[in-house]
Order: C-alpha cells, then sequence, then structure tokens
C-alpha cells in the first residue's frame, strides 16, 4: 500500500514539475475532494473546532465591525465567515481558481450539491448561545473575484475599495514561491487593509506539502518568527497569536504541518 502511495505521489511531482504553481492550481486542483479531505466535520473536528472558536472569539467582542470585508484566497470554503458575517456590511471573497470561485458560487445561490456546512454553521451558534440561522455571509457576499496573491493588485484589473477587515486562510504558503514573495504577498494584502483595520491569518507553520486526492502540493515552509517579524515590517501590531500543534505529524500522509496558527493583528494608524 506504502508503495503504491510512493509511486503514485512521484509521478504527481513529476507532472507538477512540468507547470507553474498557478497552473497545477488551475488544472489539478479538485475543491470537491479538497473540501472532502479537510472540511467534513466529523473527520477533521479537531482543527475546525480551534478555528471556528478563535473566529467566535474574536467577532464576538464586538472589537471588529465596518463596512467592508475582504477574504483573500477564499478557497472553496465559507467557514471563516460564519462569525464575521454579522458585524460587516458587504464580503468579498476571491480565489485565483476557476472551480474553487464556482463552488462558492454554488453555495452563495443553494445550489443541488454544494457542499454541506451546517455542522459548521451550527457549531458556531451553539458556541455563540444563537438559535441556529440561515448563515447571513451568502446575502452579504457581493463580489466573488479572480485572485493573484502575487500581483501588486491581488484583483487586477478590480479595483476594491480599503477593507475593515482582512481574512486569509491557509493562502500565501500555498501560493508563493519563496520567503520574498511570501513578503510581498502580504504586503499587497496589507495594502488592501484601511490603517487601523484588523486583519486575521490562519495558517500553517513548517509545511512542505499536502496531498488533495493523488495530487501532492507544495506549500513554502514558514516559522512562527518569520511571519511576525514580517508583520512587524509592515505595520502591523501583532495582537493574538496561537497555535495548534499536529498530531501524528509523522503519519500524516496528506500534510506534513507541525502546527496551525491563528494569527489577529491590527495596521497601524500611521500606514496607509
Amino acid at each position: 500500500m506504502s508503495v503504491i502511495f510512493r509511486l503514485r505521489d512521484q509521478d504527481s511531482m513529476d507532472e507538477s514539475r512540468t507547470l507553474t504553481n498557478s497552473e497545477l492550481y488551475q488544472s489539478k486542483f479538485d475543491p470537491k475532494t479538497y473540501l472532502d479531505n479537510f472540511y467534513q466535520f466529523s473527520d477533521n473536528r479537531r482543527f475546525l473546532t480551534f478555528v471556528l472558536c478563535e473566529l467566535s472569539q474574536t467577532f464576538s467582542s464586538g472589537k471588529y465591525k465596518g463596512k467592508r470585508l475582504i477574504e483573500v484566497g477564499t478557497g472553496p470554503t465559507i467557514h471563516t465567515l460564519i462569525s464575521a458575517c454579522e458585524h460587516f456590511e458587504e464580503i468579498v471573497v476571491s480565489d485565483y481558481t476557476d472551480s474553487n470561485r464556482r463552488e462558492l458560487e454554488k453555495w452563495i445561490r443553494a445550489e443541488e450539491g454544494c457542499f454541506n456546512w451546517d455542522p459548521h454553521i451550527q457549531f458556531v451558534c451553539d458556541l455563540e448561545g444563537r438559535r441556529y440561522f440561515l448563515c447571513k455571509s451568502a446575502k452579504k457576499i457581493k463580489h466573488v473575484l479572480k485572485c493573484d496573491v502575487n500581483l501588486e493588485n491581488p484583483f487586477q484589473p478590480v479595483t476594491v475599495e480599503p477593507a475593515d477587515c482582512i481574512i486569509s486562510s491557509l493562502c500565501l504558503e500555498a501560493a508563493c514561491k519563496d520567503r520574498e514573495a511570501y513578503r510581498r504577498s502580504l504586503g499587497a494584502m496589507v495594502g488592501l487593509l484601511r490603517p487601523g483595520g484588523v486583519l486575521v491569518i490562519i495558517g500553517d507553520l513548517n509545511e512542505t506539502f499536502y496531498t488533495v486526492g493523488d495530487q501532492r502540493f507544495s506549500s513554502l515552509n514558514l516559522s512562527q518568527d518569520f511571519i511576525e517579524k514580517t508583520l512587524c515590517e509592515l505595520g502591523l501590531s501583532v495582537q493574538h497569536l496561537i497555535l495548534q500543534q499536529a498530531e501524528d505529524r509523522e503519519a500524516n500522509l496528506k500534510c506534513d504541518y507541525e502546527a496551525s496558527f491563528y494569527l489577529v493583528a491590527h495596521k497601524n494608524c500611521d500606514r496607509s
């Protein structure tokens, strides 16, 4: 079994070398398999409860609200918006791949076959002491944009007004080839945020790959120190950072991350 996996994995790596990272995601990333592998509540409860609890704590405090929330690199997921949607007038979601944007639009329109986010919504409602509600995220999402975080304006040619809040989850480490590219992309993301706005980042530390089905994708190996230092250089103040250590890292064939992190940072008011 392990030999078969390694052979398939090697084939995937060989094929990946002939494609750019952008082409690989556009042609090989399967959102349905990704959602089934990483976002089924019953199979991934530990990670999902970590993220949903942190998001609830951040946004139910009432400290963060405003007109516009932008999520950079949404992927095919909406779980990051469940707590936040109550506190912003409009939401912009975005992703590079056409298939991920189609998956988002299917959920917004409640089309048949879209991923079932009900367990995630119910968990947040129970956590926040609310009755189950039809998630307002769908009604508040005003734009589903193509996004390339390697561009100075990730939404080129569209210009989006500065946001009061930006969320990005598991995006930059997948999209950036090295730390300098990560620094540039994070800078472009911060440029979308108004002075005094809040940035929420969810990501993985010391990860080099993850798999979706038989397809292997590379991940930029990042440290906590590097991320905090880069944010400081970009004019942000980290308010909260918490880690969840990985379980059975050596035995995990889907990915090799050491820890997941959840981070909240403020953009200093003297930065444009």
